[in-house]
């Protein structure tokens, strides 16, 4: 796709009002899924629970709990495991939670490509990167 040099005729269809209000929903929706994800706690645990560990859906550190059973002084090694565990085990949990989005339902990029008067993406049909249709200028 190629540009008239004045861009006329690029403003048909064009509507940056309605495409600045997407942004700014989308901004504001990903704020809010934010401040949600550094409310919202998950635990993970090791060992039957032995010991756990609560983190933010923003990966901040709450708590780690180790139940006085989990203590052998002669093997440390095995508490040290079940520390890693239950962290791994709450970093799962929080990705798990990013990843479902907490229910923020984002604007497809067609929607968003649409405010742009229909142009596509790169290396979409319709749009071939490598050659222009009118020749070379």
């Amino acid at each position: 796709m190629s540009l008239p040099a004045d861009n006329e005729g690029f403003a048909e269809g064009f509507d940056m009002g309605g495409l600045l209000e997407q942004a700014m929903t989308m901004q504001r929706q990903m704020m809010e899924a934010q401040q949600r994800l550094a409310e919202t706690e998950v635990t993970g645990e090791s060992g039957g629970g032995l010991v756990r560990v609560v983190l933010t859906g923003d990966f901040d550190v709450r708590s780690v709990h180790i139940d006085p059973g989990a203590v052998d002084p002669d093997d440390t090694t095995l508490l040290a495991d079940l520390v890693a565990a239950a962290f791994r085990h709450a970093v799962a949990e929080a990705i798990a939670l990013q990843t479902a989005g907490m229910g923020v339902e984002m604007p497809d990029v067609g929607q968003l490509l649409e405010g742009l008067g229909g142009l596509e993406l790169p290396g979409s049909p319709g749009l071939d990167a490598g050659t222009d249709p009118d020749g070379p200028r």
